[in-house]
């Protein structure tokens, strides 16, 4: 297996907790020791309530099965995603991905865990970067969130390689999505039985569909995607 243990960021953390000591990050409002949001603000926020039981896709309150994973079951096992991709989350993640604000960063990855049940994975595996495209951008939003996950859960990080440069998915159907990453994923090394794929939003779900198969290749059995928030099919 070619695992990287995650490094730990808890200086930089700290860093960015010293900057703005017992404030809100979204009101700037007065926090409780250790937090990074007031209560009010943390409540108001898009929380993912409900949805289908395998892609998370929204369902109006529903708790279902939606059509597209009962039709074309997918690789992977299950999405967990505690946020919608709206309002405060939105602007979150665009500083995040497009900015690579560390503190947007840091304050969804601490989000994520509030909100995450029981991990049962034996190892992170974070959406890769084509080599192109990392060298251009110069950051991989996932890469991070699967090196601070895995410092906070106590899980190595394996990683996979992108050997294809797919083209933009924003303008591109559901099924042509889905057939734009075909195979545009391989493993560098074995995986444990259970993995959790790493990305920051879920829409369709084919990127990390895509990915899931290539892991379960690799030899997993149970394929798990740790997404910080979720769009709605309806809207994409």
């Amino acid at each position: 297996m070619q695992f990287n243990v995650a490094g730990p960021l808890a200086a930089l953390e700290r860093a960015l907790h010293r900057a703005m000591p017992g404030y809100c990050a979204f009101c700037l409002g007065k926090t409780a020791p250790g937090k990074s949001w007031c209560l009010p603000c943390y409540r108001e926020l898009a929380w993912h309530l409900g949805g289908c039981r395998v892609c998370a896709e929204p369902l109006g309150g529903r708790t279902a099965i939606c059509r597209h994973c009962r039709e074309h079951p997918p690789a992977f096992d299950r999405v967990q995603a505690p946020l919608l991709y709206r309002g405060a989350v939105t602007r979150l993640v665009q500083d995040f991905k497009f900015q690579a604000s560390p503190r947007a960063g840091i304050l969804l990855c601490e989000l994520f865990v509030s909100a995450l049940g029981p991990c049962d994975a034996q190892a992170l595996l974070p959406v890769p970067l084509h080599p192109d495209r990392a060298r251009e951008r110069g950051f991989n939003q996932s890469q991070w969130l699967a090196e601070r996950l895995g410092s906070r859960l106590q899980l190595p990080v394996a990683q996979a390689l992108r050997r294809v440069d797919t083209p933009s998915q924003r303008a591109l159907s559901r099924p042509a999505r889905f057939a734009n990453m075909d195979e545009a994923f391989t493993l560098l090394g074995a995986l444990p039985a259970r993995v959790a794929i790493v990305d920051d939003v879920v829409t369709t779900g084919a990127t990390v569909n895509a990915l899931a198969r290539a892991a379960r290749r690799a030899g997993a059995r149970r394929v798990t995607i740790y997404a910080l928030a979720r769009t709605s099919l309806a809207l994409s």
